[in-house]
């Protein structure tokens, strides 16, 4: 649980920077457990750090004899060793959405806040393992960039952007959604990328459109895209709340699920659209990791990306 029941609402850089004890249990590196989202994918250029062959040259006193080419000793009759250097890292780039459909929480915490706080574990867990991570953080007014480094003090950096952005997050009215938000930073992503990135994007997928999805998966050609899409078990099964209350900040409507079937309408719209993007993510090999907004992240994320089976 979080330490003040405000945290569920806002987060803030504190609470961001505490999940790095956390930030264990789960990796984004290719070898994983059988019960893992990320096991076993067939055509994913997901690769840790290792060694890639540079050279092939003649024997040197004190060289390992370990790497010695014997194929090639052979054929010559002269010594030779295979020289390798360190393979280079692979850039990660958290994508976090912190816009109004993301300030929603029917029972924990708000979309807005689990999706921060996978940002920050992602970071923290790329951190550990060597790799460099940055973001693109956006809400409904700004695109914000951080380029993938290994410094510390940067990433927090970007953990204080992002809690800013999340509390900025506000119902009053002039608080408008911008549905053109995701496919606006989808192509500051494209723009700043190069080849053989992870792409982890953190969002309800609000906006979603076919120039979104043609944006992904021209950045899915050369990297791999892992999608967070989070939601409130309240969108998935609307039928067991009693009467609701909306807000736009200024009025407030009272509506009830059972009334006019509005609840099974609502679940049945949500449900196409989740399976209509879950579907052409999935043909076009892309990974959809659901994140909900009860239970807690490190646990869901040990589950999903670690194979684990945490209990309560």
């Amino acid at each position: 649980m979080s330490d003040s029941p405000g945290e569920d609402i806002y987060t803030n850089l504190r609470a961001l920077m505490r999940l790095r004890y956390s930030a264990r249990g789960f990796s984004y590196l290719p070898r994983q457990p059988v019960r893992s989202l990320l096991s076993g994918r067939k055509r994913s250029r997901l690769r840790g750090r290792g060694l890639d062959f540079d050279e092939l040259r003649h024997y040197r006193p004190g060289d390992d004899i370990r790497t010695m080419d014997w194929r090639v000793t052979n054929r010559t009759g002269k010594p030779h060793v295979r020289v390798y250097t360190e393979e280079r890292d692979r850039p990660v780039v958290v994508m976090v959405d912190q816009r109004l459909p993301m300030f929603f929480g029917s029972r924990k915490k708000m979309k807005s806040v689990i999706a921060a706080e996978m940002a920050a574990l992602t970071a923290w867990r790329v951190l550990d393992v060597g790799d460099r991570v940055g973001a693109i953080l956006f809400n409904d007014t700004r695109s914000l960039e951080f380029k993938p480094t290994r410094n510390q003090r940067k990433v927090v950096g970007w953990l204080g952007e992002l809690a800013a952005m999340n509390n900025d997050l506000s119902v009053t009215p002039g608080h408008n959604s911008n549905p053109a938000g995701l496919n606006e930073a989808l192509r500051m992503l494209e723009r700043s990328i190069g080849h053989d990135y992870l792409v982890v994007l953190i969002s309800d997928l609000h906006g979603w459109n076919e120039a979104a999805l043609k944006t992904i998966c021209r950045i899915n050609r050369h990297n791999d895209i892992i999608c967070a899409l989070v939601f409130d078990p309240l969108e998935r099964d609307i039928s067991g709340a009693s009467n609701l209350v909306v807000s736009d900040g200024k009025f407030q409507l009272e509506i009830e699920p059972d009334r006019q079937e509005l609840g099974r309408k609502f679940e049945e719209s949500f449900e196409n659209s989740v399976a209509y993007v879950q579907g052409e993510l999935k043909r076009h090999s892309i990974l959809v990791v659901p994140m909900e907004t009860v239970t807690p992240v490190t646990r869901q994320l040990r589950e999903k990306l670690g194979g684990q089976r945490v209990l309560q």
